[in-house]
């Protein structure tokens, strides 16, 4: 019985020890003592504060926001929007909870106001364009954009940078400060509707008229050209050896692949126009070599 009661003891020993240790003072924040156990409590609190918060914003998004709309941006930004809240809110109070003095965050604040003028302004810039973007909306989650030579479909907007895709399905990641200082072509900013021109060019010879009546054939017979507004042929000049005209087409599904449709129109316009037989000039050039002649007979005689 001695030994077992021994055994015992050492235990609460250990745990009282280990107790002791946890709330043993590691530094004085202001008139806060900061311990072991208030260290675990708040770094624990953190990490739960972001997963759910991620949780939350998740469900948001998927299953209540998606109800009330069906726009895939309005639900991002919303969603997104409620998290930063949620974490602010969130801080305050696991700092609070953990007994630590507000009133020696001012130093903290203007020691970070500091490094945030120097070292962080870049991350800063980032972020404050990033809620910029989420409330003023110049780009949305779906929208196909072209900035800095990039281009693609956005498919997330993060509190730093911007995820953008290409046709290569190649994921590029776009400071949030790009957006707002430098020049953005957002192709459905309005709506998914694009309008591409593509130049035609046959022989003098041929038919305007027949020409116009092919193309416009042509671009209906395509299941990805828009019925309205309908396609359009411009007869656009009178080239050097050749008669030029911009077919104009209207598409919602190739957006983000107006090459694709391109080839497609142009493989069709030449299988017609050789049925038909109108021909597709070459450039052609005149030389005249008179005076080369002259003196070459001159020189002969």
């Amino acid at each position: 019985m001695d030994g077992v009661k021994d055994f015992f003891n050492l235990i609460w020993e250990f745990l009282r020890d280990f107790g002791l240790l946890f709330n043993e003072t590691l530094f004085t924040l202001g008139k806060s003592d900061i311990t072991l156990l208030t260290l675990v409590y708040v770094s624990g609190a953190i990490f739960l504060l972001f997963f759910l918060s991620g949780r939350f914003s998740r469900l948001l998004s998927r299953s209540i926001l998606v109800k009330y709309t069906s726009s895939p941006s309005v639900v991002h930004s919303i969603s997104t929007i409620i998290r930063y809240i949620i974490l602010v809110v969130g801080l305050i109070v696991i700092v609070q909870t953990a007994g630590i003095d507000l009133s020696t965050l001012s130093i903290l604040a203007g020691a970070l106001g500091v490094g945030i003028g120097f070292g962080l302004q870049n991350i800063t810039n980032n972020f404050i364009s990033g809620l910029i973007i989420l409330f003023e909306q110049p780009i949305k989650v779906g929208d196909r954009i072209e900035v800095a030579d990039i281009k693609g479909d956005v498919i997330k907007i993060s509190a730093r940078a911007t995820t953008v895709v290409t046709n290569d399905n190649i994921s590029v990641i776009v400071p949030n400060s790009e957006f707002i200082s430098s020049t953005v072509i957002n192709w459905s900013h309005n709506d998914r509707n694009v309008s591409f021109r593509y130049n035609i060019s046959v022989s003098y010879k041929e038919d305007p008229k027949l020409v116009k009546k092919i193309l416009l054939e042509v671009a209906e017979d395509n299941s990805g050209v828009l019925k309205k507004p309908g396609p359009q042929v411009l007869f656009n000049e009178f080239g050097d050896s050749s008669l030029d005209f911009h077919l104009r087409v209207w598409t919602t599904e190739y957006i983000n692949r107006p090459n694709i449709l391109k080839s497609q129109l142009y493989f069709a316009v030449f299988k017609r126009f050789r049925e038909a037989g109108i021909e597709i000039p070459f450039p052609q050039r005149d030389l005249n070599l008179r005076s080369g002649f002259e003196q070459l007979k001159s020189s002969d005689t």
